[in-house]
């Protein structure tokens, strides 16, 4: 990390993952995941990208490559928003990501059947080749206690 408040701040946070996912002699668990609910929340407290961008690296060196485990992420983002540091962000993450979900509504707008759609892009590979990401498209309709997925156009208000 480098030596900015935000950072140092950011090297605490990663040393209390690093704490609390580092199994100890007595636990049998294999393959911990670390959730991080919203990363835009630690721009919003001062971090600078880079810094953000250093957290998640230290992490995925951590949970993922020693721990043999998987890091989810959720980050907001807005074709329209001009918070360019986030999008770096976003950016970054993506770039550096196996699996993407990208939930978004609808580009036609309200609609009372489908809510949004959610984009599924698996990553072939993570190395600049010419393999194509494999992108599956859906669209999602949020009720009260669940969510009802199905492919596009074919929501049960259209059948």
């Amino acid at each position: 990390f480098s030596s900015s408040e935000s950072a140092s701040n950011l090297k605490a946070l990663f040393d209390f993952v690093q704490t609390s996912l580092t199994p100890d002699s007595s636990d049998s668990w294999k393959g911990p995941v670390l959730l991080v609910d919203d990363l835009s929340v630690l721009l919003s407290l001062g971090a600078t990208p880079v810094a953000v961008l250093d957290f998640i690296h230290y992490c995925r060196v951590t949970v993922c490559s020693q721990l043999k485990g998987n890091i989810v992420v959720l980050v907001h983002s807005n074709e329209d928003s001009e918070d360019e540091e986030n999008e770096l962000v976003v950016n970054s993450l993506c770039h550096h990501s196996d699996l993407i979900l990208w939930v978004e509504g609808l580009a036609t707008g309200f609609c009372k059947d489908v809510h949004g759609q959610i984009k599924i892009i698996r990553r072939v590979s993570l190395e600049l080749t010419a393999e194509q990401d494999l992108i599956q498209i859906y669209q999602y309709k949020i009720q009260d206690k669940n969510v009802t997925f199905f492919a596009r156009g074919l929501s049960a208000a259209v059948l």
